[in-house]
């Protein structure tokens, strides 16, 4: 389709430098790419984008990483989060600004079938209708948990009014909406394969009064909630507040959510790893996952360090002691060599 997603970000590509220009002012040019602090245009060197290469695939120029975070994407991302876009038609209508390019006809609207409840499919198109998180009632309910500095965070969404089905409902029963927190699971590749929801109360900003009051669909087994672009070294774990605590301590430490005790056992684990850091839940389940988990590294070739925690969780110890006091237990079960990349040096 003329001017859809993939034929503006190809646009945006071959008019990279214009691009940077306009949206990271404080960034200079450095070779073949643009420096600058990070997505939202602050002074720095973490982020930089590249500024030649073909217009898609492999080495494409407007392809970005963020060094300090590993977020990464093509120029629609940078341009939605540069902005504090909401929707993906929001960000496209910039994009078409921007290149002065008119707006397409409106299709004609077609019949969509139905999605197998459930299903991949289903936990994609349900994404895609979340928005960014900035400003909603699930960064609110993060902060709420001790969890700040997450609007890039891009494996993140909101959703207003999520469908929730109550257990042993019947054939006569409608479902009820609640506002959630979308975390998008991924394959190794960055496949969508499934969706974790975590549903809110709109009154106090805390999970909302059902049971249960998380939910997952699609395909779980093997894949996970990453953030961050895997690295030589990873961090694994269950709770998704667990690893966007640690992701918190660790700002440069890519992580996994396996969501489950039973998912991380059987997370499939990414290539290129020399050591897997594992955030272990202070229970007898979350011991067992971590015990198998490591047996399957050490197959493959890859150390293991259990990451321990003195209030059961990651989370439970950010809110229990603070960030500071979390890094500096931390630091104490890093390999040397990490510590100096990962923590902050008054710590390390």
């Amino acid at each position: 389709m003329e001017n859809s997603a993939s034929d503006l970000a190809q646009r945006l590509s071959r008019e990279a430098e214009t691009v940077c220009r306009h949206y990271l002012s404080n960034g200079r040019k450095q070779g073949h790419y643009w420096i600058v602090g990070d997505v939202e245009n602050a002074p720095g060197r973490s982020l930089y984008v590249r500024l030649t290469g073909p217009s898609s695939g492999k080495g494409a120029a407007g392809k970005w990483t963020d060094a300090a975070t590993g977020e990464h994407g093509d120029l629609l991302d940078l341009i939605a989060a540069n902005l504090r876009l909401a929707t993906l038609g929001e960000t496209l209508d910039e994009a078409r600004r921007f290149l002065s390019l008119p707006r397409p006809e409106p299709p004609k609207p077609e019949l969509l079938a139905k999605a197998p409840t459930g299903s991949p499919e289903a936990a994609r198109r349900l994404w895609t209708m979340g928005k960014r998180i900035t400003g909603t009632l699930a960064e609110r309910y993060l902060a709420g948990r001790g969890i700040v500095g997450v609007r890039t965070v891009s494996t993140l969404r909101f959703h207003p009014n999520c469908y929730y089905w109550r257990e042993h409902r019947t054939d006569k029963d409608r479902p009820e909406a609640w506002p959630a927190l979308l975390a998008k699971v991924t394959d190794s590749d960055g496949n969508i394969t499934g969706l974790h929801r975590t549903w809110l109360d709109p009154e106090t900003a805390n999970k909302a009064p059902l049971d249960p009051n998380r939910k997952a669909m699609g395909h779980l087994l093997g894949h996970g909630v990453r953030i961050g672009a895997a690295a030589r070294i990873v961090a694994a774990g269950e709770g998704l507040e667990t690893m966007l605590s640690l992701r918190m301590a660790l700002a440069r430490l890519p992580v996994i959510a396996a969501l489950s005790a039973n998912h991380l056992a059987a997370l499939l684990l990414p290539t290129g790893i020399d050591r897997l850091y594992i955030a272990a839940d202070a229970d007898k389940a979350g011991r067992i996952a971590t015990e198998a988990l490591a047996e399957r590294a050490h197959e493959q070739g890859i150390e293991t360090v259990p990451l321990h925690f003195r209030q059961g969780d990651a989370n439970e110890d950010l809110r229990a002691f603070g960030l500071q006091d979390l890094r500096a237990h931390l630091r104490r079960q890093l390999a040397r060599e990490d510590a100096a990349i990962l923590l902050p040096s008054s710590v390390a």
